[in-house]
């Protein structure tokens, strides 16, 4: 056959609408398939709708604010849609909030989150007990899932089995290589930014009465935060009427005390301390320390002390005993904003500490979700809140308007928010487990984008976890056993490992022999010294010893040679019976 002879290629005659199509090549040889980035990040492009006059509170006690824009008559010709997404539009532009990463990384509600300061490293806390840590250079849009999820209480070999929700974590702004962890308990941890806990500090004695005198807090931590020109120090905040500032390097006492003495009517001089702020003194505004505490009372200390006494102290800032767990302080050291429980947010002025700037309306969600923060953005040009309704507020730092509201996950109360000044993405905490990062690919770096931006990682069977390897049952997960084939049966809500399914409650140690009733004699015997001596006779095991203890005493034997023989009187008969007869007598 010569090379110029055609060749004919039969082709089954298949109907276009014949569903065989889809499994027959279309062409031959190796086949590139490479992923539409374009494509995959418009896909994460947010489709609701922001809106910049929705919920507008009404300020309680300030002068009636003009509005941030104004509506001429010739807006009425029916040119309603054609503004509202040219505010659309501007509102993407101002703001990274146009496309949004979801993270669904725990199974309760999300209280804090933070992130280093290269904004590679992201760490969340949440109420099932656990800190998760996700790392933005090894995830892709398969992968978003956590390297690392953490239980700061069983990382210690010697603690009990408890675990308790998080209350705050927060990475420190000069060393991301620490993260500060803060729990429903009287100590507080410093982590490494793999998980590791490097410092746990001590606890107080609860039965000193002087605060100043306890090593540690002696109630429930409630938040914290770094110092912010020390990467060594970092402050706590506890129900003991305390503010405990700390040395990491020093876990055994706190370097200084603050204890608030609090003037309300039936408090007995203590109350519960809910927020702290540590403001900067790096764009020349003041070095400040700020509080609230539950007997809604305000108070300011110098940032470097002494804290003897406050700076300033504003008695009923907040209604008492609503939780006032928002608290942030300006760039330049000169604004607070604190959010309340008694559902206002009001901003201060730290050189005329005496009464708010102004007072809005803002739904609160600390009833239920102690941890409910307010944010400055970087640049302190606005600030930031979640609210009950699942939206996110960003509000003008000089009239406290809205400037833009956008619902983030709707029904569910938005816990917390955080604005990283690097990678300029804002990233949420909600009540549903949620975490969202929210970016812009034109105004955003890194992070979110850095992801988005990669091709989907192929799936493999390793990528499954119900699939793979679990090592403390020794088998995978969809391994067949046959009735009886498990080393022990296992109680009602407990998992293999023994970790109760319920977070709130304490983990179920693994039981031991030395747990039951009636443990092993084998195990007793080899890991309990001295065991067989429980089984015999005292008298008979000291007996065995006579004749050794005759022939070569072991105290005297130095006197050996020296040493007198005893000699007894030899007693007569009558003098055997002496002492009857006189007895017999009397």
């Amino acid at each position: 056959m010569s090379d110029d002879d055609d060749y004919e290629v039969e082709v089954p005659d298949i109907a276009e609408d014949d569903p065989m199509r889809a499994f027959l090549p279309t062409s031959f040889g190796k086949k590139s398939k490479e992923a539409d980035i374009a494509a995959q990040i418009d896909r994460s492009r947010r489709t609701v709708k922001t809106k910049t006059a929705v919920e507008t509170p009404a300020p309680v006690e300030a002068a009636p604010q003009e509005p941030r824009r104004k509506r001429d008559s010739s807006d009425d010709d029916g040119s309603d849609d054609d503004s509202d997404d040219s505010d659309e539009s501007d509102d993407e532009d101002k703001f990274p909030v146009s496309h949004e990463l979801l993270l669904k990384t725990h199974t309760r509600a999300v209280t804090s989150l933070s992130l280093d300061p290269a904004g590679g490293r992201l760490a969340t806390g949440s109420i099932d007990c656990q800190v998760n840590l996700h790392d933005f250079a090894s995830m892709t849009t398969t992968t978003l899932r956590a390297f690392k999820s953490v239980d700061p209480f069983e990382a210690r070999p010697s603690a009990n089995a408890e675990s308790h929700p998080i209350h705050h974590v927060q990475f420190s702004p000069l060393a991301g290589s620490v993260l500060l962890c803060v729990s429903a308990h009287p100590q507080a941890k410093i982590l490494s930014r793999d998980g590791e806990v490097l410092t746990d500090f001590v606890k107080g004695d609860m039965y000193l009465r002087d605060m100043h005198n306890t090593k540690g807090h002696i109630s429930e931590v409630t938040t914290g935060t770094w110092h912010p020109t020390d990467k060594n120090l970092c402050i706590t905040a506890g129900t003991d009427s305390t503010l405990r500032i700390w040395d990491i390097n020093n876990k055994r006492s706190q370097k200084e005390v603050i204890v608030f003495k609090s003037k309300a009517a039936g408090a007995a001089g203590r109350t519960k301390m809910t927020a702290v702020a540590w403001a900067s003194p790096l764009q020349g505004g003041n070095n400040v320390l700020v509080s609230a505490a539950l007997d809604g009372t305000l108070v300011m200390y110098g940032g470097n002390g002494p804290f003897a006494r406050p700076a300033g102290e504003i008695r009923d800032a907040h209604v008492p005993q609503t939780w006032t767990g928002g608290l942030d302080i300006s760039s330049d050291g000169r604004m607070v904003v604190t959010r309340g429980g008694d559902d206002l947010i009001k901003l201060w002025d730290t050189r005329k500490f005496t009464k708010p700037l102004l007072s809005v309306a803002h739904p609160s969600t600390s009833d239920h979700y102690p941890t409910s923060n307010i944010r400055y953005s970087p640049n302190s040009t606005s600030i930031i809140t979640g609210s009950a309704t699942g939206h996110l507020h960003i509000l003008n730092p000089g009239n406290l308007r809205p400037e833009l509201v956008t619902p983030v996950t709707p029904g569910s109360p938005l816990i917390t928010v955080d604005w990283h000044p690097k990678i300029n993405q804002i990233i949420t905490g909600s009540a549903n487990a949620e975490t969202h990062v929210l970016y812009n690919p034109t105004m955003s770096s890194r992070g979110a984008v850095e992801v988005m931006s990669r091709a989907p990682k192929k799936r493999h069977i390793d990528d499954n976890p119900n699939l793979t390897m679990d090592q403390t049952a020794g088998m995978s997960g969809d391994a067949v056993l046959p009735p009886g084939g498990m080393r022990g049966s296992r109680k009602a809500g407990v998992t293999v490992s023994g970790r109760s399914k319920d977070p709130r409650r304490p983990q179920v140690p693994t039981p031991s022999p030395f747990q039951k009733s009636q443990p092993d004699e084998k195990q007793v015997a080899e890991n309990i010294p001295l065991s067989r001596m429980l089984h015999e006779d005292p008298r008979e095991a000291l007996l065995r010893y006579a004749d050794k203890a005759k022939s070569d005493p072991v105290f005297t034997k130095a006197w050996s040679n020296t040493q007198p023989k005893t000699q007894y009187a030899e007693l007569s008969d009558e003098e055997e019976e002496g002492p009857d007869k006189k007895k017999a007598k009397r």
